[in-house]
């Protein structure tokens, strides 16, 4: 099967994290947002990505789909058999996935009070999952289920802006750092991206035009440093 997407995506990721926990076999293929290829056009009904291509040719779109038909043909599923489980999974996992691009939008920032106010609802958001963890390592127990799948990009990106910048978004959250490290721990996170993925944030998210990349500066981190990358600000809308 091969993904479509763009490389800082962060809805491709909750997918390929999916593919990667697996083990399944996938390929990806990154477009230019900007100059969107006529047959992707055809391909994808809302323009948006991911879309996945199934072996047979078939297209899935919409990330919620292609996550719960990955999940049905690859392996033994990582939802719960009882129904209300599997609901309320499906759930948790729609908590994590509408906060992408509130995290997007956050990190974009440019400068601390607008930070602060945009913090507020991932801040929310946090408090809620944080109170749904238990002393598992993960939500799924040992291993990751599918809760974890979905809140493995937005916890991934806390770590990358934590750790260039100094400034984290999990500070004050003792479990959920936790949770992320134990995701990191096991190299979900950086598997499910492409190589040159941190760069490609970096640039973006952490410019001199933004205030965590004035904070990454300022601690002396020059990988920070430089152009921006040449995504658009609108191509986070091309993902869902």
């Amino acid at each position: 099967m091969k993904i479509v997407s763009f490389k800082i995506c962060p809805f491709v990721q909750r997918v390929t994290a999916l593919l990667e926990s697996k083990r399944a076999a996938y390929e990806v293929e990154y477009i230019d947002l900007s100059n969107k290829p006529q047959w992707f056009l055809e391909a994808s009904p809302n323009g948006q990505v991911p879309i996945l291509i199934t072996d047979d040719g078939s297209v899935l779109f919409e990330s919620d789909a292609i996550v719960e038909y990955v999940d049905e043909v690859v392996g033994e599923s990582l939802f719960a058999s009882d129904p209300v489980k599997k609901a309320q999974e499906r759930a948790w996992s729609y908590l994590a996935t509408k906060h992408y691009l509130v995290q997007c939008s956050a990190q974009r920032s440019k400068d601390p009070s607008i930070l602060a106010e945009r913090l507020v609802k991932l801040n929310a958001a946090f408090v809620k999952i944080q109170a749904r963890l238990g002393e598992a390592p993960f939500i799924g127990g040992s291993a990751p289920g599918m809760v974890d799948i979905a809140w493995t990009t937005l916890l991934h990106r806390t770590e990358i802006i934590a750790r260039h910048s100094g400034c984290d978004f999990l500070a004050g959250f003792l479990r959920l750092q936790e949770w992320r490290s134990a995701l990191m721990a096991m190299g979900l996170p950086p598997a499910s991206v492409s190589e040159d993925f941190v760069d490609r944030f970096t640039a973006f998210y952490l410019p001199e035009t933004t205030y965590l990349g004035q904070l990454a500066q300022a601690s002396g981190d020059a990988s920070c440093v430089g152009q921006e990358c040449e995504c658009a600000v609108e191509d986070m809308a091309c993902c869902a």
